[in-house]
């Protein structure tokens, strides 16, 4: 069975030091159709890390939610899923994008980012799936 090299899948990230990301740390070790992943909240004030795991269907919902905001249109990904969810406003409450990372089902927790992201981010974010797609299928070769 091909492995899955680590990799960022998403990237949100300022100069002020804030960020979330979402990183594919390679197959997961117990369902071989899933992806072993984790969500990080970095900021200068706060930090953490969630377990997570990115399915064929999750990754073609964060296609779709990438056409969204594309669109101009806030996003919600994972929304009431069994795990955390994260959700994009463009046009958050200090001037700029907020990203949203929320843990409902088991920590409660929730945390709001403002990011300035950058110019091309969406398309930087089609490129990173596209290759995690490229290298990987949830049907593991015999």
């Amino acid at each position: 069975m091909a492995e899955v090299a680590p990799m960022d899948l998403v990237v949100l990230a300022d100069d002020e030091g804030n960020g979330v990301g979402v990183t594919v740390l390679g197959r997961h070790p117990r369902w071989s159709g899933g992806l072993a992943a984790e969500i990080a909240v970095a900021t200068p004030f706060v930090s953490g890390r969630i377990d997570l795991v990115l399915s064929a269907s999750k990754l073609e919902e964060w296609g779709l939610a990438l056409d969204r905001l594309d669109a101009g249109q806030d996003i919600e990904w994972m929304e009431m899923d069994n795990g955390p969810s994260v959700f994009i406003q463009l046009t958050g409450e200090r001037g700029c994008p907020e990203v949203v990372v929320e843990d409902e089902s088991g920590s409660m927790v929730t945390v709001r980012v403002p990011i300035d992201l950058p110019e091309g981010w969406i398309a930087d974010h089609r490129e990173r799936l596209r290759n995690l797609l490229d290298s990987w299928s949830p049907i593991p070769s015999v």
